[in-house]
This record gives structure tokens, sequence and C-alpha cells, in this order.
């Protein structure tokens, strides 16, 4: 996670972490975002480190688990966004998460992962007109 960080705040500061005349640049909110990240990465490598019981396991493997069963459905998301979107990609893991752990039922679950990503495409490309990454759907509805 540091070493994402710092990358972050590299990124940042090659694309600019000032002001401009019409406002912040865009590297300044990502700037400081991996700011507290790295600072954050460095308390817990200190806490680590300064801990009385260092021969303590980390995790258990029901923890481990638990987990994984987020981290991976994430990066099969990170992983479909640059084919298929980000908004259907979104509603894919909405619906998924909802279903495995909220135990919605299918009507809500595939209502919310439809409403959301709409809500973020009128948000993001009609409000702020900042495109998103789009698949082969959004193109073919001429988004």
């Amino acid at each position: 996670m540091a070493l994402l960080a710092l990358v972050g705040i590299y990124g940042s500061i090659r694309v600019g972490i000032g002001w401009a005349d019409d406002g912040p640049r865009a590297g300044f909110f990502p700037f400081y975002v991996s700011l507290v990240v790295l600072i954050s990465c460095a308390v817990n490598i200190y806490a680590v480190l300064a801990a009385p019981d260092r021969g303590r396991i980390f995790a258990e493997w029901g923890q481990l688990r638990q987990v994984l069963s987020v981290l991976v459905p994430t990066i099969v998301y990170v992983g479909l966004v640059p084919y298929i979107g980000i908004y259907v990609a979104s509603a894919l893991l909405i619906a998924f998460f909802m279903r495995l752990f909220g135990k919605y039922s299918w009507i809500v679950a595939a209502t919310v992962s439809v409403v959301l990503p709409i809500l973020t495409f009128l948000m993001f490309e009609i409000w702020f007109l900042v495109p998103l990454p789009k698949g082969a759907l959004e193109r073919m509805l001429g988004f």
C-alpha cells in the first residue's frame, strides 16, 4: 500500500498539486489522499515493529478467507472495467456483494445495482462532465 501511495504522490506532483485560476489542479486531491495513506502505512509499520507480542499470528485462515472474498471480486472488477466499462462492471459488483454479503433478494440487488450506476453516470458524465471508462454496451447505446 505504501508503494501505491508513493506512486500516487509522484503522479500527482507530475500533473500539479497546486491551485490554478479555475480551482485545484488534477493532482491536488490524489496527492493529499496518497499522503494520508502513506502516513497511515508508516504508523502501522511502527505499531507492528514496536508491539511487544511480535510472535502472534497475524490472521487465522477464516479471516484471510473473508478478506479474499472481497479482494478477489474487486480485482475481477478492476480487470473488467477496461473491457465492459465502469457502469456494467459496477452493476455486477454491486449485485454480487449485495447477494453474497447482504443476503438481499434478487429484485432489491438488481434494482440497486442498476440505479446506482445510472446515478453515477448522471453525476459524472452529465453534471461534472467527466467521462468514465465505457464498454461495448455504453458505446452501443451512444453514451
